[in-house]
């Protein structure tokens, strides 16, 4: 008997039953792109904030350029969100992080939501956003705001390319459950979602983080492409 059950315990003990680390790719279903009219639409007109919502003392346009800037302390993240709403779509901007070290992003595929706090007025949650967050130019990667928080994304490949105090030039694609994104010409992320259930048409959202400190990030150009034609990055060289 004991040489019985020393045999079951070495042949348990090889790698053929050895537990396997699970791949966040591997597990993630394909959705397929989304079918829709193929059309661009120029989100920013250069001169005005016509089509977005959002705080007026913290969002304007100064030369060309969207501007978030804030002087006293942030609670919360707030954004500057487009009334429309969108699901399978080409973004290209450029981004420059002026004041401050911290991150700034675009949140896509979830919802506005005002009731992180108890009291709103008092903490501007107004335009608060949970969903899929791309990170940059400080702590590149992706978010799940609200939700499952970071993302398996590597934020390696966009720091080698990424300016930290300079303007960048940003492409996200989003299509099915997957999204790509290149940075000054070179692409830093190529993720599928495995709950695709938490994607959904939703307004685009540009980001100022909560931050204690003075903080001011750029954004210019933000010309969108709903329900991209060509299914790869055009911006990577």
């Amino acid at each position: 008997m004991r040489r019985l059950i020393c045999l079951l315990a070495a042949l348990t003990a090889g790698p053929a039953f050895a537990q396997k680390t699970p791949d966040p790719k591997a597990e993630a279903p394909v959705v397929a792109p989304l079918k829709g009219e193929s059309k661009t639409v120029e989100l920013f007109d250069g001169k005005t904030l016509a089509g977005w919502e959002g705080y007026a003392d913290l969002w304007s346009v100064k030369d060309g350029v969207i501007v978030a800037k804030n002087t006293n302390p942030l609670k919360f993240s707030t954004y500057l969100l487009t009334k429309e709403k969108y699901t399978d779509f080409r973004l290209t901007f450029g981004a420059k992080l002026v004041e401050s070290e911290m991150h700034s992003g675009v949140a896509f595929w979830g919802k506005v939501k005002p009731d992180v706090s108890k009291n709103p007025d008092a903490d501007r949650t107004a335009h608060t956003y949970a969903g899929h967050l791309v990170m940059f130019p400080s702590g590149y990667g992706m978010y799940d705001l609200f939700g499952r928080n970071s993302l398996p994304v590597d934020g390696k490949p966009a720091v080698k390319v990424g300016k930290q105090h300079d303007w960048n030039e940003v492409e996200i694609l989003a299509q099915g459950n997957r999204v790509r994104v290149a940075v000054n010409g070179v692409a830093v992320v190529d993720y599928r979602d495995p709950k695709p259930e938490t994607i959904n048409a939703a307004p685009i959202g540009l980001q100022l983080h909560s931050n204690s400190v003075p903080q001011e990030i750029q954004f210019k150009g933000l010309t969108l492409e709903t329900f991209p034609k060509a299914d790869k990055l055009l911006t990577v060289k």
